[in-house]
């Protein structure tokens, strides 16, 4: 069981679960946050429907969490999002001590589809921080695009 569970827990099973998530939301941004290979939440963008502009997919799947951890703590966590984290997203990431992201479109290829973006990337924010964070860049990146062609 153990062998079947590895054989499909890989990073692109994850992508593939921020992509679904992503279709639920108002906006096509999803987030998946995996520890030791196995999902603890996922979370889609609530902006609209909330009316409040910080419910970005990467904030409320970290509020999710550490609500249900009772910590603020995400150290040795690992967040998949279809889009590289803004700055306010990826700040969140260095304030919870998230060890790594992974990101499927970049904030440079939605600039390119015309969606509205502040263009600072995530290394850069994480560069001006406190914090080493790994980050991986365009897993599953063609599918990630074109859920914005279809929205």
């Amino acid at each position: 069981m153990i062998m079947f569970k590895q054989a499909y827990m890989n990073p692109e099973y994850f992508m593939r679960l921020a992509l679904a998530e992503a279709k639920k939301g108002d906006a096509p941004y999803g987030a998946v946050i995996v520890k030791d290979n196995e999902v603890v939440a996922v979370a889609h963008n609530t902006v609209r429907r909330d009316n409040d502009p910080s419910a970005h997919a990467e904030i409320n799947v970290i509020r999710s969490l550490t609500a249900k951890l009772k910590s603020y703590s995400l150290e040795g966590y690992s967040i998949y999002t279809t889009s590289e984290p803004c700055p306010m997203c990826a700040t969140a990431c260095v304030w919870t001590g998230i060890s790594e992201i992974i990101y499927g479109t970049s904030i440079q290829d939605l600039i390119s589809l015309n969606q509205s973006q502040i263009n600072i990337s995530c290394e850069q924010v994480i560069a001006k921080s406190f914090r080493k964070i790994k980050v991986t860049k365009d897993l599953l990146k063609i599918e990630c695009l074109q859920l914005f062609k279809l929205s």
